[in-house]
């Protein structure tokens, strides 16, 4: 992992949130200008602050650095969704997978 995998990753998750840099430097409590020197590459932010944005955008970190997941918050929803449905109705979804893959 690299510098610019964070600040991109950052910027990614950001953006499929639909919120500005300012915006989520508010919400993190930090002045307007926080994610944008982020994103620009002025500054990393420290690990407890990762932990922090990994919360506001509802992933683990360990989600964050997994690149091969573009919209991790989506994935959690489903597997949350998924957790709440029977055996029956999860193997329904399961194939619907499945046949949506093959396509």
């Amino acid at each position: 992992m690299t510098d610019d995998f964070v600040r991109n990753r950052i910027t990614q998750l950001r953006l499929q949130k639909g919120v500005s840099e300012y915006q989520m430097s508010y919400d993190l409590g930090h002045s307007r200008g926080y994610i944008y020197n982020i994103s620009s590459g002025k500054s990393l932010p420290p690990l407890s602050e990762l932990f922090a944005i990994c919360d506001y955008f509802g992933i683990t970190p360990a989600e964050f650095f997994d690149d091969s997941i573009s919209n991790p918050e989506l994935i959690r929803k489903a597997v949350e969704g998924m957790k709440q449905l029977d055996d029956g109705d999860q193997l329904m979804i399961l194939n619907h997978i499945n046949r949506l893959m093959k396509k």
